[in-house]
């Protein structure tokens, strides 16, 4: 009887200890988004399939058991610059009018001979978009970025983090400087003096990985969310840590370099990327391992890992090579970094935190466009008042049973089984995609030159692998449901308002129709209305933007583009004060663009990035 009356003791006091655990546990927990620079899927150890990467990634290895590894995680876009403003925005870069790098010029071909061009595009996320730092704010949350931004049309051009709602913001590149006089000098050394002193284990010291320590450190006692958008692994493909360049190159088995110039070999056998690689896995075992040892001043006795969410990613999939040669592979997948292909949108895509189920493998599709939602879910936060999300919120999924897509709602609550992609940019891709279930459909663009669509199957009913290199394109074998997808793909670019490419009526190369294009008689204003007057020659005009820019020969000239009025032969727009320049697009029912005045070809801008000397002038 006295045991019993002991167990009863026992069991109460564990009872109302657990009670005041749960009680005592912050009601706000952390969120940490780090989301890498340039990784392609088979980048992290975690993630070999086929053949085993050289590139070591212990600490990523780690995280991934200690959370959830998805297999069929997506970037918003294949590219930086659209990704990162749709993650952050929680908006489809389509929606956004942000499908590539840079935008905020007037569309027109790269050479004046090339048969198509990419439509008009944002430079900038605009500051009426309620981003995830911004709806954190109204809830008590402390925000900060570090490393790179990119969300403007160019690094240090407006507008910046703290015009986006975040409370701190440092973008100090730290040991991704280019070395002097080239990659092969200027190695980290243990000097007390040198910048970018190797540290106990051999790596070299990174300020954009201390300002995220720096970061947690002063925000610990507050609720925070950090956005670490760390530069690593882009271009310059270099390290400042010589022993880890010669450990990969004894590694992978190829000789030490003595030409800083390209690298040549083919595969994952870049030894300064494998570096890079093993650097970035480092620097994030460094913040893992703060969060793991530092007591949490809002919870006593228990350390700030316990109350964090940490969501890691890639803004695109991996750079294949540039002018540096050859930097990484992303096979089995095809492509790589500017290309919707699964090289360059699928990405390592890991999420650990306070309830979520540990070494778990999912094969559920998940992108970056959910994070907004997840967020505001783990935080309690209101979704803001009118804004409209793309993405889907994750929450229950990871805390229920991670394996189960049926968890994943769109916003109608319908259980979502597909992800667009649209990249109407580029020689080499310029194409949007979708995805329903194991299938893929791509639209080319530029179908007068490749086939207009393809069709290949990733996965069978079981979710067993099938073609994810997408190499067996089914388009002609089963004509329907290519159509009957792009047909919904059409319907999803549509209610996003989504542009596509230009065709050239000028090209040397003639294109159907290219003969029956519009001819602009005059333009002129009146008050502030611009107008122009055009006659057309069998195609009929279905579209007429007025294009401006309100600081015309400033060294970060934008343009803007404002949707014409027409009506019989005249197109006409409001033109804002702001404007110190202008010009008319017109586009037919054929997809060409003439464009008034004609602006020529983008390669006679490249130098200069000013466009406003052929332009209108608003007087």
């Amino acid at each position: 009887m006295i045991k019993l009356f002991s167990l009863l003791i026992y069991i109460v006091g564990l009872l109302l200890c657990q009670v005041m655990v749960a009680a005592d546990k912050p009601e706000k927990p952390n969120v940490i988004l780090i989301l890498v620079d340039d990784l392609g899927w088979q980048d992290v150890g975690t993630y070999d399939i086929d053949e085993p990467s050289p590139y070591e990634t212990p600490y990523l290895d780690q995280l991934a058991r200690e959370g959830v590894q998805f297999w069929q995680g997506y970037s918003p876009a294949p590219t930086c610059a659209p990704s990162r403003g749709a993650i952050i925005a929680g908006k489809h870069p389509a929606r956004l009018q942000r499908t590539h790098v840079v935008g905020g010029a007037p569309p027109m071909v790269n050479h004046i001979n090339h048969p198509i061009m990419s439509p008009w595009y944002s430079g900038r996320l605009p500051i009426s978009e309620v981003t995830i730092p911004e709806a954190l704010k109204t809830n008590g949350y402390y925000t900060g970025h570090i490393g790179k931004w990119h969300i403007a049309i160019n690094h240090n051009a407006y507008p910046q983090p703290l015009d986006h709602g975040f409370d701190y913001t440092r973008s100090e590149r730290g040991a991704t400087k280019p070395q002097n006089p080239h990659r092969l000098t200027d190695f980290a050394t243990t000097d007390a003096n040198d910048p970018y002193r190797l540290d106990e284990n051999g790596f070299p010291f990174h300020q954009n990985n201390q300002d995220a320590l720096d970061f947690l450190e002063a925000a610990k006692d507050k609720p925070f969310f950090l956005y670490y958008a760390t530069w690593l692994v882009h271009t310059p493909i270099h390290t400042r840590s010589e022993a880890l360049l010669r450990k990969y190159c004894e590694k992978i088995g190829v000789p030490y370099p003595e030409d800083p110039k390209a690298w040549t070999t083919p595969g994952q056998t870049n030894p300064y990327y494998a570096a890079m690689v093993e650097m970035l896995d480092y620097y994030v075992g460094q913040v893992v391992t703060y969060l793991k040892e530092t007591d949490d001043p809002r919870w006593p006795g228990h350390k700030l890992i316990e109350n964090t969410y940490i969501i890691f990613t890639s803004d695109n999939g991996g750079m294949e090579g540039g002018k540096e040669g050859i930097f990484t592979d992303n096979y089995p997948l095809d492509k790589g970094k500017i290309n919707a292909k699964e090289g360059g949108t699928r990405v390592p895509f890991i999420i650990k935190g306070p309830g979520i189920l540990a070494n778990i493998q999912s094969d559920v599709l998940v992108n970056g466009l959910d994070f907004y939602p997840t967020i505001l879910s783990w935080t309690g936060t209101p979704k803001p008042a009118e804004h409209h999300l793309d993405g889907a919120d994750l929450s229950t999924l990871l805390v229920t049973n991670p394996q189960d897509a049926q968890l994943v709602k769109e916003p109608t609550g319908e259980v979502r089984n597909s992800i667009m992609h649209h990249f109407p940019h580029g020689g080499g891709a310029m194409h949007s995609t979708l995805r329903i279930g194991g299938y893929k459909l791509i639209r080319n663009f530029d179908y007068h030159r490749r086939e207009p669509l393809e069709l290949y199957q990733l996965y069978n009913d079981a979710g067993e692998r099938v073609d994810i290199e997408e190499m067996n394109n089914l388009a002609t074998k089963m004509p329907e449901k290519a159509a009957e997808m792009n047909q919904l793909l059409q319907e999803r670019l549509e209610s996003m308002d989504a542009s596509f490419p230009y065709f050239n009526p000028n090209a040397k190369a003639k294109l159907p129709h290219s003969d029956k294009v519009c001819k602009v008689i005059d333009s002129g204003k009146k008050g502030n209305q611009a107008w122009v007057n055009y006659q057309e020659n069998g195609n009929k005009v279905k579209q007429v933007d007025l294009l401006y820019t309100p600081n015309g020969g400033d060294r970060y000239e934008e343009w803007f583009r404002v949707k014409a009025t027409m009506a019989e032969g005249t197109a006409y727009a409001d033109l804002p004060s702001e404007a110190t320049h202008y010009i008319f697009n017109l586009v037919d029912e054929h997809q060409f663009l003439v464009d008034y005045p004609d602006m020529g070809a983008a390669k006679d801008y490249k130098k200069s990035g000013i466009f406003s000397p052929k332009a209108i002038i608003n007087k």
